[in-house]
């Protein structure tokens, strides 16, 4: 049996509206996976986190508020994500809530776990990864996995298909953190998984892409190990 965590990206789950057709295949596919394997699902805030944290920043307002406002979307999503698999639980709100429900079931769905400054979802996923002694992280996001540089400003940008957690880690603090920020991985998950060593995959969200990864087939993506 395995035990991994998945980092469903905010912009997977609402790009612009909910995503119903592709979380009901989402459901399907990680259902099946689940029978014999143990999940964590931690949802991002996206899209609807931003929109709610833009309208509040010409206040200028102390940077924990907008942390909990994301917070709180996250947990919206988490909740949208159980109601399509059909779960009736509680949405954790701690690490220690996350453990006892997989104790009791193979699928737990969360969102962030409580504020703590410069971490996204990513960063909780990292946590809980690291917590449970999960077998590898997956960040599900809406491209292919890490480039050299935007591939949706640039071009000629390199994807990476390999990378060391020292490596990764220098790429991702040459950018400031900023609440609600959009890459691939938070620079907190970066440091959780290279100080704990934890396999990470970036990976599109193509479902045949997931499944292939899941079932240890060839897959494109971005390893940090």
């Amino acid at each position: 049996m395995k035990t991994i965590v998945i980092s469903l990206g905010g912009s997977v789950i609402v790009p612009n509206k909910v995503n119903y057709k592709y979380l009901k295949k989402f459901k399907k596919l990680i259902s099946k996976f689940s029978r014999k394997h143990k999940v964590v699902i931690v949802c991002g805030g996206g899209k609807t986190a931003r929109k709610y944290i833009d309208s509040l920043k010409s206040i200028k307002l102390d940077k924990k508020i907008y942390c909990l406002i994301g917070i709180a979307a996250t947990r919206l999503n988490a909740r949208l994500v159980e109601g399509l698999f059909n779960k009736k639980e509680e949405i954790p709100e701690n690490t220690n809530q996350v453990k006892n429900l997989l104790k009791k079931h193979n699928l737990v769905i969360c969102g962030a776990l409580g504020y703590k400054p410069h971490m996204t979802s990513d960063g909780t996923a990292a946590e809980l990864a690291k917590s449970i002694k999960a077998d590898f992280l997956i960040n599900v996001t809406n491209v292919p996995g890490l480039f050299n540089k935007d591939p949706k400003k640039y071009k000629n940008a390199k994807f990476i298909k390999e990378i060391s957690f020292a490596n990764f880690d220098k790429m991702v603090n040459k950018i400031k953190f900023k609440v609600g920020q959009h890459f691939v991985l938070d620079q907190t998950a970066s440091k959780i998984v290279k100080d704990a060593k934890i396999k990470t995959i970036i990976i599109s969200q193509d479902l045949k892409n997931i499944q292939n990864l899941l079932y240890n087939k060839n897959f494109k993506g971005t390893i940090i190990h």
